[in-house]
């Protein structure tokens, strides 16, 4: 194998982190779920739309990137890209609990929903269920 290949080749050594097996497989097909939905959702409503609720669509938007992020760093794999994952996903969480809060506190600042509104009631509460679990499947990962 040459030294270009050894490069590309995500961090499966022995000790590596392999963050896909098990119920990290199905993280990484939920978190997919997630891309497709906040992103073609916010693209949709950023293009048609945009004036009637420029925060709540870039927020979903944002949240698209995320969980892209997220997604990309669990099929990585590695410790480099646990850590990324680990961050990332406590970033999600204090998005989606910052912003569910703020949808029930003063819902006239979001005349539209977003992926996080109501802590992604909209989504059956996958936003804020997400995270969580991912979290402790990092956490768990690290320690295997």
């Amino acid at each position: 194998m040459t030294a270009r290949e050894q490069e590309q080749e995500p961090e499966q050594k022995p000790g590596g982190t392999r963050l896909i097996g098990g119920p990290g497989l199905l993280l990484v097909w939920l978190y997919g779920v997630m891309v497709v939905g906040a992103v073609s959702r916010s693209a949709y409503q950023i293009a048609t739309e945009f004036d009637r609720a420029p925060l709540a669509y870039s927020l979903s938007a944002i949240a698209g990137v995320v969980y892209g992020f997220i997604t990309y760093t669990l099929v990585r794999g590695g410790e480099t890209a646990r850590r990324a994952a680990l961050a990332c996903c406590a970033a999600e969480l204090v998005g989606v609990l910052t912003v569910g809060t703020w949808t029930l506190v003063d819902p006239s600042a979001f005349p539209d929903a977003t992926v996080w509104s109501d802590y992604g009631m909209g989504y059956l509460f996958i936003p804020v269920l997400l995270p969580l679990t991912a979290l402790y499947w990092l956490r768990k990962a690290r320690t295997a």
